[in-house]
């Protein structure tokens, strides 16, 4: 397939994924239907990989085809599913002796309606605790409230609802999972934020994993607050692509002047930590399958203390673009994920077997920092069996302290801009407000 143009499909018309196909010299193929089956590179919707790989609809991919979602990928980023699969991998691994993964980074967090009497026991043992209330299947904030009283859950149910009940009968057929609410999250300029990081697997069997070292924090629209009387507005608890972006790069060096170089290796520790072990969590159940990748966005919270957790895991992270910066994350992104799965725009032996993850980049040697924005983490996890400790290996040296104050003082500067701007909006609104009631 080498020096043969690729011809590229896609059910998104994001900039970032047909500039990246323009830009490799790739051919859009010109079937219009569905059904068509004449591309080597899809990048497809979830629903339709699904109907892909239906066995009732008896299509076959060749080995000249590659497609961006495994088959079954709800079981991670559905989050009813990965709650479960973590839940039961912890099981499996508390019967083991040999050392176990780390999972204190999940809030604790229950499935409805069929965990609702377990629920019920945790809320009355810890009656002024927070609750966070999702939608299992939904995405982009959709049907979330924080619950306080029991009797909120009419919101779900659509009938009243009190803590004698042993079961709750949902409106819906949707499940939900209502989890510990992290009441004291890391602030920034007063307002909590979240992170969005990406992932990419290439392989479930032996485990494959790559980790963009690129990514963004998104705040809230409002200061945070605990208050009762905020309990409802989500604009203080809930992150949002207005409330503002910020680089992790920005963040980490935020956090190794505030907290030290130590601080900030532990907390990055405990984020590759969540991405290895929620991904271990699936690999017994994934349909791992030779055509496909998958890059997943994660969304991690950091409380007070620079402990991260796992809120959720996306299959399809947005590549919606709204600054030229955002742009170039992204650009630069999903031209790194083909890089990686089409090395040299030619598909790989899809039969080499490996017993341990291992990569080989550019005729062995480590990447360079201008080569990818991934870099590796090696995993040595056998096909089956006990797994042993994984390690990040990072290339590329540090930046001078010069340019490191620079951005640390830019990122500063961007916070206070930004609070200076929001107290000139609610100002200049309650200026028009005093006005209205003056008349």
């Amino acid at each position: 397939m080498q020096n043969k143009k690729l011809k590229w499909k896609s059910d998104f018309e994001k900039s970032v994924i047909i500039e990246n196909f323009v830009n490799r010299g790739w051919i859009k193929s010109q079937e219009k239907e569905e059904e068509s089956t004449d591309w080597n590179v899809y990048w497809a919707t979830v629903w339709n990989v699904r109907n892909i790989f239906n066995p009732k609809n008896g299509f076959r991919l060749n080995d000249q085809q590659i497609i961006n979602h495994f088959p079954n990928h709800y079981e991670l980023t559905r989050k009813d599913c990965m709650v479960k699969n973590l839940k039961r991998f912890k099981r499996e691994q508390d019967k083991e002796v040999l050392e176990t993964f780390n999972f204190d980074f999940l809030p604790t967090t229950y499935i409805f309606p069929g965990e609702y009497s377990l629920f019920v026991e945790e809320f009355h043992r810890n009656p002024n605790q927070t609750w966070i209330v999702k939608p299992a299947a939904r995405s982009q904030g959709k049907g979330i409230f924080l619950l306080r009283k029991i009797q909120q859950l009419k919101k779900i149910s659509g009938t009243a609802v009190t803590s004698n009940m042993t079961q709750l009968n949902l409106a819906s057929k949707e499940n939900y999972v209502v989890s510990r609410y992290i009441d004291n999250p890391l602030l920034i300029g007063g307002k909590k934020f979240d992170l969005r990081m990406y992932v990419l697997v290439t392989n479930y069997k032996p485990l494959k994993v790559w980790i963009y070292n690129k990514g963004f924090g998104r705040f809230c629209n409002e200061q945070y607050t605990t208050d009762v009387a905020e309990i409802e507005n989500m604009f203080v608890h809930l992150t949002n692509k207005h409330g503002g972006k910020y680089s992790i790069d920005a963040l980490k060096l935020y956090v190794e002047s505030a907290y030290g170089t130590d601080a900030l290796q532990r907390m990055m520790d405990d984020i590759h930590n969540i991405m290895l072990t929620s991904l271990k969590s699936v690999q017994a159940v994934i349909q791992n399958d030779k055509h496909c990748f998958e890059m997943y966005g994660y969304d991690i919270l950091l409380d007070s203390n620079l402990k991260p957790w796992l809120i959720e895991i996306n299959a399809s992270p947005s590549l919606t673009t709204t600054t030229p910066v955002d742009k170039n994350l992204k650009m630069n992104l999903i031209n790194d994920v083909y890089n990686i799965v089409l090395p040299n725009d030619d598909f790989p032996d899809n039969d080499q077997k490996c017993n341990y993850l291992c990569y080989v980049f550019q005729n062995n040697n480590p990447p360079r920092q201008e080569d990818s924005l991934f870099y590796m983490m090696k995993v040595q996890i056998p096909i089956t069996g006990k797994h042993k400790k994984g390690r990040v290996l990072k290339y590329g040296n540090e930046l001078p302290i010069n340019i490191q104050y620079f951005f640390l003082l830019k990122f500063v500067y961007c916070i206070n801009v930004l609070q200076i701007k929001n107290t000139k909006q609610e100002n200049s609104s309650n200026v028009e407000h005093k006005n209205k009631q003056s008349y």
